[in-house]
Formats: structure tokens, sequence, C-alpha cells
């Protein structure tokens, strides 16, 4: 599951008491050879799926994290792309990483931009939001974008109660309640909270026009379904 480059359980261990800002701090160094971080087939289907509605002009890469999200970005926007997240370590990462793109330090449920971008991605981060923080944030990107623009993130289709991901998925959420119950500062990051449906009611709310398409790239479920979809919120209007 872990590379040898990767954290030893002790540091994974530390992570998990941490609050999640200082938690990923911790893990920064080593992120990328973690499991945690957007495999690169997911990034090359979401490029593929955003490809057809180019060319962008400027991008957010939300909650950012070591920069994974720019092997999709770079290619498909002209303008300066901006990766925003509140882990200084994480941070550090993509800057030493991706020199050119712009960086920030901003909690991303208020977002410091107002009309800026074209495009705005986010890749594996909804799970640290609870349900009732989601508004905030997608009323800020909202709110950053031009209109017109677009955000897009991938989901995965959610598992079938057979599946031995779906329980895993299940007694990790368990846990992790169990630890915020009884431990702080708390981590928050859940698997089973972002639903398809309320993302589209929370999108919708913020004042997105939501679409979805497959990720064709990531093969179909047993029962023909993609396993994984683009979601893409339009804010109204033409740049």
């Amino acid at each position: 599951m872990f590379s040898s480059q990767g954290p030893s359980l002790r540091e994974l261990a530390i992570q998990a008491l941490s609050s999640v800002e200082g938690g990923y701090d911790l893990l920064a160094p080593k992120f990328d050879q973690t499991p945690f971080r957007t495999p690169d087939r997911v990034l090359d289907a979401t490029a593929d799926a955003l490809r057809p509605l180019g060319p962008f002009g400027r991008a957010l890469d939300v909650c950012c994290g070591t920069g994974a999200g720019m092997r999709v970005l770079d290619p498909l926007c002209g303008g300066k792309v901006t990766g925003v997240d509140f882990s200084t370590g994480m941070l550090a990462q993509a800057r030493e990483a991706h020199p050119d793109a712009e960086w920030v330090r901003a909690d991303v449920r208020a977002l410091p931009f107002a009309g800026d971008f074209d495009l705005a991605v986010s890749f594996g981060a909804l799970g640290h939001f609870l349900p009732a923080e989601r508004p905030e944030l997608f009323a800020g990107v909202h709110r950053a974008l031009r209109p017109g623009g677009l955000f897009a993130f991938p989901v995965a289709a959610p598992q079938p109660i057979t599946s031995g991901l779906y329980w895993a998925l299940l007694g990790f959420d368990l846990a992790m309640r169990v630890r915020n119950a009884v431990w702080r500062p708390p981590f928050v990051m859940y698997y089973r909270t972002c639903p398809l449906s309320a993302l589209r009611d929370d999108l919708t709310a913020a004042g997105f026009t939501v679409t979805t398409t497959p990720l064709t790239a990531l093969g179909q479920c047993d029962d023909g379904t993609p396993r994984g979809r683009l979601v893409l919120a339009r804010k109204a209007g033409t740049s």
C-alpha cells in the first residue's frame, strides 16, 4: 500500500492524532508516496474529459496539496495556475515541484478571490469538509470564477454493499467519528459524506448549473455504470 519512501506507521499515527492542518504539514514530505495522493489515472481521465471544454485561461486548484492537479491544468490552461491550501508543508512541496505556478495559503472556506478564474478543480478533498461546511466552500468557488467559469471534480461510483471496499470505507468513517468524539483537535476526513445527490444540491444552491460526464478511462462497474464521473458545475454568464 505504501512505498519504502512513504511514511512509517509511527508517522501515520502521529498524523492521525493531529489536526487536519498539522497532520498534512507532517505528512507533506512523503505524501506523494502514499495512496492518499490522487492517482495519475484519475488525473489523466479528468484531463481527457475537460479537454473538449477548453481551452481555459486562468485556473484554480482548490485544496491543491502537493500540486498533483498541475498534471491536469498545465496542458489545458493558457494563463496562470493558482493552487490554494491551508497546509504550509503541502504548499512547500507544491512550490518546489512547480515553481512557475502561484501557491496561496488560505482557508478554502473563505477563498480570497473574486472573478479571477475560468476553471477551478479539486481532487480528493471534499471529505475534509463536513456537510454543513460545503455551502461556504462552493459559494467561495462560485465567487472566484468568472461568468461562465467551470468548477470540476471527479467522484467515484458508490460501492455496493457486497463490496469489501464498501465495508472498509464504512469502517474508516466510523473509526474517524469515534476518534473525533474522544480526541482533540479533530481530524475531519470522511469518505461517505459526499454522495453525488447532496453535492449536486449544494452546488445548485451556490448558483451553479450542474451536469456530470463519465470518466470512461476508469472503466465500468459490474452493473455497467461508470466507475467515476466528473462533476461539471458551471457559473452562469459569459466571460
